[in-house]
This record gives C-alpha cells, sequence and structure tokens, in this order.
C-alpha cells in the first residue's frame, strides 16, 4: 500500500527541508531544497533550453556527486546568483568539501524564464537573486507553501499560471519518495478542452481537485495546442524539480532513478522537452534505507515518476492568477476549461 506523507510534500522524505522566497514586485522567487546532511544527487535534463549549475558535477563519472542543497530560481540567467548567495551563506558556516584550509559548498542549480510577466524587471547592474537565495535559505523547514511561492511565483503553465507544487509517497516498508517541481511549461498540465488534469491516474485523494478521468468520448486535439500569445520564444519556459529518496544509491544508481523520475513530467506535461523548455529533474537520495538490488531500483523511479507527476499537477492546481495567466481555479469556476 502507497499514501501520501503526513503533509505530502518532498520535506516527508527524513533530512530534506525546503526554504523560498519572494519578490512580488518583480513577480519572481527562488527555493532551496536543503538535505540535513550532505546527500549524493544525480540530475536528468532533456529541455532544449536549460540553465543550470554545476550539473557536470553531478555526472556518474565525475570525481563526486555529494552535495549541499539545490537551489531551484527564477529570472532566467540572473537566478542563477541566488545558488551563488548559497553558496557563500555556507561555505561561512564551513559546510562543505573541505580543501587545504578553506571549504567550499557543492550547489548545482536550475533556473527558469519568468521574465516577461509583468513584474519590475528594472533592476539594473543589482539583480534581487542574492537576496533571495539567501532569504531562501534562512528560511528553510519542513513546511512550505505551494502555487505562487519560491521559484514557482512568476511562473506560467501553458494557458494558466504555474507554480510550485509538491507531493510525497511513503510506502508499509519504510520508502519515503518526494518530489517539488516549479512548472514554467511551454505545454500544459491540463487536458485540453477540459479541467482535468493529465496527471490524474497518480492522483491520491484530492489533491488536486479529485476530478477523475476526463468525460467520456473525450479525445486529444490532434494538433499541439499553443499558449497564451504564444510567440515563440526560445528558453521562455521550464519545468525544473527535485525528487528526494529516503534509499541508500551508488553513481550509477541515481542516474537511473533520475532518468525514471525524469518521465513523470511527461506523464504530467504536454508537450513537454520542447526546444522551448529547460526541462531539468534533480535527485537526492539520503541513504537511510539499504537497496536491496535493481529490483528495489526500478520499483522506486516507478514511484517517483509518480509522484513528481503529482507534484506538477500540485503546483498548477495551488497557483493563484497573475498577470495575464488565469489561474486554473478560477476558469474552472467560471465554467471555461483552459
Amino acid at each position: 500500500m502507497i499514501r501520501p506523507g503526513p503533509r505530502n510534500l518532498i520535506t516527508d522524505v527524513d533530512g530534506i527541508l525546503v526554504g523560498q522566497a519572494e519578490d512580488h514586485r518583480i513577480r519572481t522567487g527562488t527555493t532551496v531544497i536543503y538535505p540535513v546532511e550532505r546527500s549524493p544527487a544525480a540530475a536528468e535534463i532533456r529541455g532544449g533550453a536549460p540553465g543550470t549549475l554545476n550539473i557536470q558535477a553531478l555526472d556518474p563519472a565525475s570525481i563526486g556527486n555529494t552535495v549541499d542543497a539545490i537551489v531551484l530560481s527564477g529570472g532566467s540567467m540572473y537566478g542563477l546568483d541566488a545558488a551563488g548567495a548559497v553558496v557563500a551563506t555556507l561555505g561561512a558556516r564551513g559546510r562543505g568539501v573541505a580543501f587545504g584550509g578553506t571549504t567550499v559548498p557543492v550547489v548545482p542549480g536550475a533556473i527558469l524564464f519568468d521574465l516577461m510577466n509583468g513584474g519590475d524587471k528594472s533592476w539594473g547592474d543589482a539583480p534581487p537573486y542574492a537576496a533571495l537565495g539567501r532569504a531562501a535559505l534562512a528560511a528553510i523547514g519542513p513546511d512550505f507553501a505551494l502555487g505562487n511561492a519560491g521559484a514557482g511565483l512568476g511562473a506560467r503553465s501553458g494557458r494558466v499560471k504555474g507554480g510550485v507544487g509538491s507531493a510525497s509517497t511513503v510506502t508499509e516498508d519504510g520508502v519515503q519518495i518526494g518530489a517539488l517541481a516549479a512548472v514554467n511549461s511551454f505545454g500544459s498540465a491540463v487536458m485540453p478542452g477540459s479541467r482535468h488534469f493529465w496527471a490524474w491516474p497518480h492522483e491520491m485523494g484530492e489533491e488536486f481537485g479529485g476530478l477523475g478521468p476526463p468525460p467520456a468520448g473525450w479525445r486529444a486535439e490532434p494538433e499541439m495546442p499553443l499558449p497564451l500569445g504564444s510567440a515563440v520564444n526560445p528558453m521562455a519556459n521550464t519545468t525544473i524539480a527535485v525528487v528526494a529518496v529516503n534509499a541508500a544509491l551508488g553513481k550509477g544508481d541515481l542516474q537511473r532513478l533520475a532518468i525514471m523520475a525524469a518521465d513523470g513530467l511527461a506523464q504530467a506535461i504536454r508537450p513537454i522537452h520542447t526546444p522551448f523548455d529547460g526541462d531539468s529533474v534533480f535527485v537526492l537520495a539520503t541513504g537511510r534505507l539499504p537497496l536491496t538490488g535493481p529490483g528495489m531500483l526500478a520499483r522506486l523511479g516507478h514511484l517517483a515518476a509518480g509522484t513528481l507527476a503529482r507534484a506538477v499537477a500540485r503546483g498548477v492546481f495551488q497557483a493563484t492568477a497573475l498577470g495575464d495567466r488565469p489561474a486554473w481555479r478560477d476558469l474552472n469556476a467560471a465554467g471555461a476549461p483552459p
């Protein structure tokens, strides 16, 4: 039997904390995922326009893959400053890898594009992301907001508002899996011409409305539906995510889990991994549960993909209207499908 954890958040994985910070004037924000103990990580990049930091260090062929935090941020390339600020703060605390009298934190990150959402981006040569990174790190804890929060504050998803979503899965034999996604997708998390989420088969309870499958006779549109005001802008989208698991995984195991977990995006958003998206998924392993073999790894990957799909749907479900993007909830209440 599987079920959501007590919070239905990524922090249901023991040893994982999350902090977020936002600037509502600019319509942007940052999310920090923080393992209490330094943890091994991997990454899977599938979008055509990714914006990432320190990804190569997580490659199984690299010397090490243990990280101190993962930072997701709005701001496109400006948002990478958030990870730099987290590095500086953690280094000052003495957390990281010791090298000849100094300490270097390992903090990979990814960014999404939210520069055209109507917020005030006239920051000149002083972008806000270093301050947002420090504030998000200072706010880490087991509870955090969904929807218009953190890296998802200024996000958009297809025709509606995107946002931060999270979900967790726990099993009777002690497995804990959690996912957090900042959903800023070119494609839609909602089935065209309906109010139903692509991720509906994975829903637990009514965590994103409990609508179930689409009406009888529903058929997918043969042509790709375009978002509102769909000028095709390279790098103008992206869904970035972190999956955490309490298992002990080696480098190859982690990479396989990241590959399987990333399929959760394909189960929740269509189209996905387009030339305009920078879809990136990180995986963290806290190492508190032994891995018994490849069969267990396959099971973890299956559960991780479903958990990530649920997190995506929750991010859109919990979001509120901002700028030219209505919320899914508003369209639903008005009876108008997205």
